[in-house]
């Protein structure tokens, strides 16, 4: 069975790669980074080591990889052939592929009329979604149609940390014990991929906002608030009760709106909290602050980790969130010269002030209650 898969990054290698050749696949990696496609291409495996006090590693075989700027018809050819797709490339980067696999589909539906899905797995709601509009737009009309017959772009929830790392072994990657891989079932064409770790589901949606409502809201509380408190890393600011009584507090509210919206039941959700608190203080796998925080304006926007599930907890409860509001107060703060985003925010907060910065980026009006919450939140 044979694997394309865009991203040849630490996630892309130490989570789906590792998934695809447990399952039997041959992964092709795609990337532009030529001297890992050089080093797949040479060894044809790497190691991934699963972070924890009784370390284990896993051997992925059966891999290589193609520079899609320098060989991108070796790209279409792998697309045709593939039995599957994925992607890891990061939210901004799905358009920049887009055209390529665009001309890979293409292709095979010259080449064969078997059905294929095409997974994002990216750090956003919907990103199979958003590939599947922007691929469509590289084609014809008719191209189109053909396509909705034969490839389906099932959206997807994925759970691992992979912490920004440097290892002596350029491929070898760590990561933490525990993943989630849940698939949107009824997009799917044709017959599910047999990957051992994905949980098919009808509903995707619970899952994608449970997870990013949880784990990357908790992961914003630490490193928002940690950076503020001079840490440099998760580990270092979890160990801190300030910043473990704001995460619980902040991971409340937002599984309240979760609960109310979903139906999660209360105590497994609570077991769910729990968990990810945990993980995030698992010392073998601490990431950087700065890392974890980068890219603020993306984190404050109105569908993501910080003020939907404080918009959704004022509409449910009737209430401003104490502990969200306080990180998107923070947030707003964020300052990095290393960040394009952060120093952008804070452009716009020097032009605009606080309240308007914030309005113009997470979509509320003026006068919203999180609004006035927020600003509460706001050093003077």
């Amino acid at each position: 069975m044979q694997a394309v898969h865009f991203g040849a990054g630490n996630i892309g290698r130490g989570f789906i790669g590792a998934l695809l050749y447990q399952a039997g696949y041959h992964t092709t990696f795609v990337d532009v980074n030529d001297a890992v496609i050089r080093e797949l291409n040479d060894r044809g495996q790497y190691d991934v080591v699963l972070a924890a006090e009784h370390s284990e590693t896993l051997t992925v075989k059966n891999v290589s990889g193609i520079n899609s700027v320098t060989n991108p018809d070796d790209v279409v050819a792998a697309i045709a052939g593939a039995d599957v797709i994925t992607t890891a490339v990061g939210p901004n980067i799905l358009p920049a592929i887009s055209e390529l696999i665009a001309k890979g589909l293409r292709e095979r539906l010259e080449t064969s009329e078997q059905p294929l899905n095409i997974m994002a797995c990216e750090n956003m709601v919907g990103g199979s979604t958003v590939l599947r509009e922007n691929v469509l737009g590289h084609l014809s009309e008719s191209d189109q149609k053909a396509c909705a017959d034969l490839f389906g772009f099932p959206d997807a929830a994925v759970d691992r940390i992979v912490p920004n790392q440097t290892n002596a072994d350029m491929l070898q990657v760590s990561v933490e014990p525990y993943y989630e891989w849940v698939v949107e079932q009824t997009a799917i064409k044709g017959v599910k991929p047999s990957i051992d770790g994905i949980t098919y589901v009808d509903d995707l949606k619970p899952y994608i906002e449970r997870k990013l409502f949880t784990v990357n809201t908790g992961h914003a509380v630490t490193a928002y608030i940690g950076h503020s408190m001079g840490y440099a890393t998760i580990y270092e600011a979890m160990q801190d009760e300030a910043i473990q009584a704001t995460i619980e507090g902040a991971l409340q509210e937002s599984g309240e709106a979760l609960i109310r919206t979903y139906g999660f039941d209360r105590e497994a959700h609570q077991d769910y909290i729990e968990k990810i608190i945990k993980r995030f203080m698992n010392p073998h796998i601490s990431d950087e602050v700065t890392r974890v925080g980068r890219g603020p304006i993306r984190k404050l926007g109105p569908g993501d980790r910080l003020i939907r599930p404080a918009s959704l907890y004022i509409d449910l409860t009737g209430e401003a969130p104490v502990y969200l509001a306080k990180t998107i107060a923070t947030a707003l703060s964020y300052r990095n010269e290393d960040d394009e985003e952060a120093v952008k925010l804070q452009e716009m907060v020097a032009e605009q002030g606080y309240e308007k910065a914030l309005q113009s980026i997470s979509g509320l009006e003026a006068g919203h209650p999180l609004i006035d919450a927020v600003m509460n939140e706001i050093e003077p």
